[in-house]
Order: structure tokens, then C-alpha cells, then sequence
């Protein structure tokens, strides 16, 4: 097994709780509330700005943070071959695909394994780290426009996922409380949705990302081979910007009461350039305060709750569904109140991967994934390391 780059992991854990803040919503409240916390009616004051600080802070930079780190681990894997990455990702796509159908529908997974069999290929064949660079923003800017295009071709009227009628929203939560066939059903038609979403605008934001991250990767900006004071300067100026870009459009949302084609469409695109740009500062962060962090005892325990991410990210969908659906306390809190259930789940993922951690070398799920990759792909485990 090659020697872990423990930056990579402590930013691999601070992705995987980070995601937490945007989906404990996805958990707690109907899908609609996700991007619109006008879906019931104007929200609260409080409601209102808990939104507002999640989507300065939090709405998209994790999961592009994690995309990007996706997009580095394919880089690392490319010495061990096509037929070890591609079973790889087949498997995770198969993970994905189980888990979006009988546990959640909010999965990341599926759409990961996806894009990831789609583009491996560019990492592999890209001459340089420039070259994924440039590849990268083309793609995910692409994305964006993709999505500017859908807001002008959109009907102006709002549909059910952005604001759901009364009868919608008792019914979501019947499903969601009821489970059973009604729910995989439903599921089933949600991912169906998410696929198409994947296939026409966000696989190109993912893919781009994923790009950009192998990129960072290659060049050696990811496994720490850079000034700290690089870092840093990288991160004054690139957080900065991303806040400049995205402001200006939540406030907007806001003023105009989240009308359906302009924070569904237009002003999600300031979001989604912010988005990358910060996930960058963030990584970058990560990287300039090392000396620092390194020293730091929690630091040590969010790093391997990143050498866990997939079984973490799982343990979330478990605990939450658990919670949300089987305890019956679905739509139950406001969002500032969920965002104050997190840190309990925090707990949980720190919990059960230190005590994991103290008796095996990998997560339960990771072992289960390499081993099954190595059967798949006829790769001696050994000649994988």
C-alpha cells in the first residue's frame, strides 16, 4: 500500500464533514428546500440567513473540494493500471447506484463512479499538468454555461422541485416516514432525474473538477511540495474573489424572493464559479497552515476520518435516515436547527473511525472496495501496491 499523503487525508475529512452541512437539509427537510428556502413560503428571518451563510460558505465548495480530490486519487491510481481503476469505479457506480435506490437519494456516488469511468481516460492520456488544467476549467465553465442555457429555455412557471404544493410535500413526507417500496419508487424516479442533471449540465462541472484536481495532483501542488507562504498567497487571493463573485447574487436571490428562474438558473451560476474557486482557497488552507495544523491533536483524528471517507460518508446516510425517517423526526427542525444537530454526527464519524482505526489498516468499507477490485480486475493485490 503506497505511503498516505496525511495533508490529502486531513482534507479528504474536512470534505466529507463539510458535506454534512448541505445535506443534514436533504435529510431533515423536503428535497426542495436544498436550493430554496422559499419552497413553503418565505422563510424566517433566521431561516433565511442560515441559508444565506451556508450558501457563502458551504453550498458546493465541499463536494467540488471533493471532486477535486476524487480527480487527485485517479491520478495516484494511474500506475496501477486500466483494469484495476476501471473496476474500481465500476464498483463505485454499483455502491452509488445501491445506495441512491435503498438508502437516500441525495447519493454523490453513483454520479462520482460515472464521471469518473467517463474521465480517467483524460488524466491518463493529458501531456501535462497544464494541459488537465486548461481541459478542467473548459469543462466545468462549460457546466455553467450549460446551466445559463437551461435558465433561458426553462418555462418561467416553477415546477415541483422548486415549489412543491401542499399535497407534494405531504407526500414526501409519507414516503420518506412510511419507507418500503414507496420510497425505493420514488428514489428510483429522483435519481432517474439526477442522472439526466448528471448527463446534460453537473457531470461537466464534476468532470471539470475532477480534471482540475488530477491536475494539482501531477503538478505536485496536492502532495505538499510547495511554499507554506504559497499556500497562503493562493488562498488570500482566491477566497476573497469567490466571495466577491457570490455575494452579489445571494443577496439578489434574496431581494427577489428566490424567484424560480433566476436562483434556479442564472444566479446559481455566480455560486458555482464561486464554488470551485473556494474549494480551492479551502484546500489551499489546508495546505499553507500545515506546519501548523500538523501539530494539533484534532487535526490527527479528521485526517483519519479521510482515510475513511467512503465508509464516513455511508455511517452519515445511516445515522441520518435512522434519525430522520425511522425515529420520525423528518421535518421536524428548522434549518438552523440542523445545522446544530451536525456536529453530533461529526461526533459518530470521529467515534466509530478512531475506534475502527485502532484495530484494522482501512475503513470496513475501503477494505471491501479493494478487495473486490482485485477480483474484478484479475490485479494481484500485491501488484496493485
Amino acid at each position: 500500500m503506497r505511503p498516505r499523503i496525511a495533508t490529502l487525508d486531513f482534507a479528504r475529512g474536512i470534505a466529507i464533514f463539510g458535506i454534512l452541512l448541505l445535506n443534514i437539509s436533504s435529510f431533515g427537510l423536503p428535497k426542495a428546500a436544498y436550493l430554496n428556502p422559499a419552497y413553503a413560503g418565505l422563510p424566517s428571518l433566521t431561516d433565511a440567513w442560515t441559508w444565506a451563510v451556508l450558501d457563502v460558505l458551504a453550498q458546493g465548495k465541499f463536494l467540488m473540494m471533493f471532486a477535486m480530490l476524487f480527480g487527485a486519487g485517479l491520478q495516484l491510481l494511474l500506475p496501477r493500471g486500466k483494469a484495476w481503476i476501471q473496476s474500481r469505479l465500476s464498483l463505485l457506480l454499483m455502491c452509488g447506484a445501491i445506495h441512491a435506490i435503498f438508502f437516500w437519494d441525495g447519493d454523490i456516488l453513483l454520479s462520482y463512479g460515472l464521471i469518473g469511468l467517463v474521465f480517467w481516460r483524460l488524466v491518463r492520456d493529458a501531456k501535462s499538468s497544464q494541459t488537465l488544467w486548461r481541459t478542467g476549467v473548459l469543462l466545468y465553465l462549460a457546466g455553467v454555461g450549460i446551466l445559463l442555457l437551461l435558465g433561458l429555455i426553462s418555462s418561467p412557471k416553477p415546477d415541483g422541485f422548486w415549489l412543491p404544493g401542499y399535497a407534494e410535500l405531504q407526500y414526501e413526507q409519507f414516503w420518506r416516514l412510511k419507507g418500503g417500496m414507496e420510497a425505493i419508487n420514488n428514489r428510483l424516479d429522483m435519481l432517474s432525474s439526477s442522472l439526466i442533471s448528471v448527463a446534460v449540465q453537473y457531470g461537466w462541472e464534476l468532470g471539470g473538477a475532477m480534471l482540475i484536481g488530477a491536475s494539482l495532483m501531477r503538478s505536485g501542488w496536492l502532495k505538499g511540495q510547495f511554499a507554506s507562504r504559497h499556500y497562503l498567497q493562493v488562498a488570500v487571493i482566491v477566497l476573497p474573489l469567490s466571495l466577491l463573485i457570490q455575494i452579489p447574487a445571494i443577496i439578489f436571490q434574496w431581494q427577489d424572493a428566490w424567484d424560480y428562474r433566476w436562483s434556479g438558473f442564472y444566479l446559481q451560476a455566480p455560486r458555482e464559479i464561486g464554488a470551485l474557486l473556494q474549494a480551492v482557497a479551502y484546500l489551499a488552507l489546508c495546505y499553507g497552515l500545515w506546519p501548523w495544523l500538523m501539530k494539533q491533536r484534532w487535526v490527527a483524528g479528521i485526517s483519519q476520518v479521510g482515510r475513511m471517507a467512503l465508509s464516513n460518508y455511508l455511517l452519515q446516510t445511516m445515522v441520518c435516515t435512522f434519525f430522520f425517517n425511522h425515529l420520525g423526526f423528518y421535518q421536524h427542525f428548522n434549518r438552523l436547527q440542523l445545522i446544530s444537530l451536525v456536529p453530533a454526527v461529526w461526533l459518530i464519524n470521529l467515534s466509530v473511525t478512531l475506534l475502527w482505526l485502532r484495530y484494522f489498516r482501512q475503513g470496513p468499507m475501503e477494505w471491501l472496495w479493494r478487495q473486490l477490485t482485485a477480483k474484478a480486475s484479475g490485479v494481484a493485490e500485491d501488484a496493485a501496491k
